[in-house]
């Protein structure tokens, strides 16, 4: 593991699980409303997800999703005063990415490949448009792995929904959290040792390399963090 790489690991702990939850837990320490605790600590990765946009210079979907969601509910709580509705803005966050992710089962290109331009050269990227024309086993393995992730993310949804409404509220930002993370984890797991597979089978990369990038994470499901570390496929 690269020296960047454990940068990138440790801001995505940081800012999206160690950092909410002493925010959390803290405030629930001094006689915060719950609601009230879950919204601020829901400000820090949102806060990130802007910061990172101003420092780039553009901003992508990902960012606005995670700020608009947290807007929402922070709206619906004042109305309603339940915690249950912030909690479920985590379930919502990878609802929606994974919808994302198998709706671009049916596009041109789905988005493992459009990911997989980010780490290309212009040599790289020329030889996987030739290859999605020609190859189908190229485009079997990367629809594979669109199921894989649109899937992941789903889960992780389905299983935040369940436990936004059954659990003590107390318990579930902890359990979501690494929730989150274990299964963003093992989807990054398989997402590797596919591409490997492929690689080792067809000697063709799936996703390609270039000179390695900084890695900007903005969320605690978004899929796209885990992907922006796998090294080479």
């Amino acid at each position: 593991m690269t020296s960047r790489t454990r940068h990138a690991l440790l801001l995505l702990l940081t800012v999206n699980i160690l950092l909410p939850l002493g925010v959390y837990y803290a405030l629930r320490a001094h006689g915060t409303a719950q609601w009230q605790a879950l919204l601020l600590s829901g400000v820090i990765p949102a806060a990130h997800a802007l910061g990172t946009a101003v420092v780039r210079r553009r901003v992508e979907v990902f960012d606005l999703l995670v700020v608009a969601l947290l807007a929402v509910s922070a709206a619906t709580s004042l109305i309603s005063g339940s915690p249950r509705v912030v909690l479920l803005k985590d379930a919502a966050l990878p609802a929606v990415l994974g919808a994302w992710f198998l709706g671009t089962l049916w596009a041109a290109r789905p988005f493992p490949f459009r990911f997989g331009a980010r780490l290309r050269g212009p040599v790289a990227e020329e030889e996987a448009e030739r290859a999605w024309r020609e190859r189908p086993e190229f485009r079997a393995a990367l629809r594979g792995l669109t199921l894989l992730w649109g899937g992941g993310q789903l889960l992780d949804a389905a299983l935040s929904t369940v436990e936004a409404l059954a659990l003590p509220v107390d318990v579930v930002p902890v359990i979501g959290r690494f929730q989150s993370f274990a299964l963003l984890g093992l989807v990054a797991v398989l997402t590797v040792r596919r591409s490997r597979a492929f690689r080792d089978r067809y000697g063709l990369p799936l996703f390609g390399t270039r000179e390695p990038v900084a890695v900007s994470v903005a969320g605690p499901d978004a899929g796209r963090a885990a992907a922006e570390r796998i090294a080479e496929g």
